[in-house]
């Protein structure tokens, strides 16, 4: 069986035992896979939010109990319709976590989760000091869902709908973290210089995600409360919110399937420890929360990436997701392309351009100019502040004073993610890729810019067309660079020489007008400076310009145009390689020649 039909296969048999479960489970254990279903949406979005995006957050539990209170609040006090609930409970627990996420997603380290359990705690004070949500005591005979004259008061009757809920949940979020701002979400971790350089804002996307895990905790709430019909602080605390977390860490924080592995694994260990512990201790109640860490700890210890991971391992993969067919995007048109400068203008205009740390002055008055159609090198010892001059043309540094003209427009104050919308693409001295993501997808990354799909469409599927023009245009610059054979390769995989091209190949995916590469040939063996060259060169007969700041002084000499040199943070000469290399001043400097 090929491993699409394996996938196909078992994704059958987990729909098949969730439909016949009413048929041979009693009610208790009905309602046990009810409340794994509620649960399996929380940990759904910390799969997202913590395993891909990685944010952690103690505060879930409190998203869920915003969304349950709304609705409560709404049927009981007011007679409105628990479907009309839901609508007003997304709607609150969404701007609930705008309001939260643009006020803490920008701290950094653990900051972060300290101020998730901050508003977490908060929050749950909030429910029970509030009257008209019945204080500590909560509210009480909230209406059970109805879908016409049915009602699913009984455990049974509410089952399916959890669990087709939990189902395209499941699809929506598959079908974001395989499009365009998936791709980005998944990149989240290579830190926000990474896609600012292929034009994504990363607070937006993070922020994104932060909204969305919170939505999916606000369903799991208005199911909750029409479930249960009784609401109270307690179990949306701090303490929920861990046991949310726990679920996530437990089936696998880098896996969707592990939301409702480690949802499972929580709730039946809870409810075995709760059956099993009074019949051991008198202090049953003291204990169950130290068994239950034992037992979460021995999970980790022999499944570190949770029990998904572990189940992953063990079957070798032969039920993993399969890779995209490459015939799915294979006639998909090209993606619009930008109109490249005729050769001999100006692209690329640096006047005066100085950087100053305190005292330091790193970058002292350079100027130059690149115009379209050549390959222009920038050179100089360690320490002759290339690497600052060129953060300070992509904008990830700002300048203390100069100007910078790209395509005749003053980017000076220009941040790095509008730059590269501009078309500057650029590559890094230490590589910047997403290990686990594959080289297609990589490569994909570098689309961004030029597509416009959002999340609600990549979720709801509605982006197929534009997410087959990215897929072919990714192919087709892994092809430009030799690497098409290999698309589905993971990026770690790669030797240090060709993780460089693939760089190169997702900086050409944007359809840039000016390629900025940085040390593109440092650690490179001969072979592979070889191939290098000529790949750039072949970029240069396709109308591509490119600036290239490199350490290797036969590999730049053999490869650009002109030179510009730099000493102790200013420009030492411009001009052909064979003049610059005659030069005395280059000579003393550059090559340690005094005479």
């Amino acid at each position: 069986m090929t491993p699409r039909g394996r996938h196909r296969t078992a994704i059958a048999v987990v729909v098949a035992a969730v439909a016949l479960a009413p048929l041979v489970l009693g009610k208790f254990g009905v309602s046990l896979l009810n409340d794994i279903g509620i649960g399996a949406l929380v940990a759904l979005g910390l799969v997202l939010l913590t395993g891909i995006g990685g944010a952690t957050s103690f505060g879930q539990a409190a998203f869920v109990g915003i969304a349950a209170y709304a609705s409560a609040w709404l049927s009981t006090a007011h007679g409105v319709s628990p479907w009309i609930g839901l609508f007003f409970a997304l709607v609150l627990t969404g701007i609930a976590a705008l309001l939260i996420g643009l006020l803490t997603l920008r701290l950094g380290g653990h900051f972060l989760p300290l101020s998730t359990i901050a508003w977490g705690l908060s929050i749950a004070l909030v429910f029970g000091n509030m009257e008209a949500l019945g204080g500590h005591t909560g509210l009480a005979n909230i209406p059970p869902l109805r879908i016409g004259g049915w009602s699913l008061i009984e455990p049974e009757a509410i089952y399916y709908l959890i669990w087709v809920l939990v189902g395209l949940a499941v699809v929506f979020t598959r079908n974001v973290l395989r499009s365009r701002p998936g791709r980005a979400i998944r990149s989240l971790r290579g830190g926000a210089v990474l896609l600012a350089s292929v034009g994504a804002d990363a607070f937006r996307v993070r922020l994104t995600l932060f909204v969305l895990a919170a939505l999916l905790a606000g369903l799991a709430g208005w199911l909750y409360a029409h479930m249960n019909r009784f609401v109270s602080p307690s179990p949306f605390d701090l303490r929920a919110s861990i046991e949310y977390l726990l679920m996530a860490v437990g089936g696998g924080l880098g896996q969707l399937s592990g939301a409702l592995a480690g949802s499972a694994v929580v709730l039946l260990l809870k409810n075995l420890l709760q059956d099993t512990l009074p019949l051991l201790t008198q202090r049953a109640g003291q204990l169950q929360a130290v068994a239950f860490a034992v037992l979460f700890i021995l999970l980790l210890q022999h499944a570190r990436g949770g029990l998904m991971g572990f189940v992953r391992r063990w079957t070798r993969g032969r039920f993993a997701a399969p890779e995209v067919d490459p015939a799915s995007f294979a006639g998909a048109g090209p993606l619009p392309r930008r109109t490249l400068p005729a050769a001999g203008l100006p692209v690329l205009a640096v006047t005066g351009a100085i950087k100053r740390f305190g005292g330091l002055v790193a970058v002292d008055g350079v100027s130059f100019e690149v115009r379209a159609g050549e390959i222009v090198g920038l050179i100089g010892p360690n320490g002759a502040g290339k690497s600052t001059l060129f953060n300070l043309l992509t904008r990830t540094l700002p300048m203390t004073a100069g100007r910078i003209d790209f395509l005749g427009r003053d980017v000076s104050a220009l941040s790095q993610r509008k730059l590269a919308r501009l078309g500057m693409a650029r590559t890094f001295q230490h590589v910047k890729l997403r290990p686990q993501m594959s080289l297609l997808d990589n490569v994909a990354l570098g689309t961004y810019g030029r597509t416009r799909a959002g999340l609600l469409a990549a979720g709801f599927g509605l982006d197929r067309g534009e997410e087959r023009q990215s897929l072919a245009e990714a192919m087709r610059q892994l092809a430009r660079v030799g690497l098409a054979e290999r698309a589905h390769e993971l990026a770690g995989s790669l030797p240090l020489g060709t993780q460089r091209t693939l760089e190169i190949a997702r900086a050409l995916a944007a359809d840039p007008v000016l390629l900025v590469l940085d040390e593109p040939a440092a650690g490179l063996r001969r072979q592979e400076k070889l191939a290098l060259g000529e790949l750039l060169r072949t970029l240069r007969g396709e109308g591509v310009t490119i600036l290239v700041v490199e350490h290797d002084m036969d590999f730049v000499m053999k490869l650009v145009d002109r030179l510009v040199v730099m000493n102790f943070g200013a420009k030492l000469v411009e001009g052909a390689p064979a003049a610059v290399r005659a030069d005395v001043r280059v000579q003393a400097a550059y090559l340690g020649v005094t005479s």
